[in-house]
């Protein structure tokens, strides 16, 4: 089975995605300006992408032994739209290092299936940080 330190760092992964899946829902409700319909939707469309990601993760923490955390990391909301997005830049950012991490320790442990699970998620972290930078661009 899965060594403690993977455990750990899958429900680190688990804490991350529940933050930023409250955190971006909140920022869908509580974003103001010209442009806040549009960005509102990419909100809350990834937002239900990091808690299906939290789902998955659990579920394959479950399998290996481990108890999956209900508490999510820190939640950070900020106040303006820019704010919003600069904050979410840096949080796919510590995913994207996170989950490479949790790749290589899969991999050491010939854990193929967590490895390919998190392969998946971070392509869609690696997206979600575009989609959020794309938005700062004038």
């Amino acid at each position: 089975m899965a060594s403690e330190r993977l455990k750990e760092l899958l429900n680190q992964a688990i804490a991350r995605e529940l933050q930023v899946s409250i955190q971006y829902m909140w920022q869908h409700v509580l974003a103001k300006g010209l442009c806040s319909p549009a960005v509102r939707d990419i909100f809350k469309k990834i937002a239900i992408t990091e808690m299906k990601h939290a789902e998955a993760i659990a579920e394959r923490l479950d399998y290996l032994g481990g108890k999956p955390t209900t508490q999510p990391s820190p939640i950070t909301v900020g106040e303006t739209l820019e704010e919003m997005i600069r904050i979410d830049i840096k949080a796919e950012e510590e995913a994207i290092a996170l989950y490479r991490q949790i790749i290589e320790q899969a991999t050491s442990e010939g854990d193929y299936v967590t490895e390919d699970l998190f392969r998946s998620i971070l392509a869609d972290e690696e997206e979600h940080h575009n989609e959020f930078q794309s938005l700062l661009v004038q």
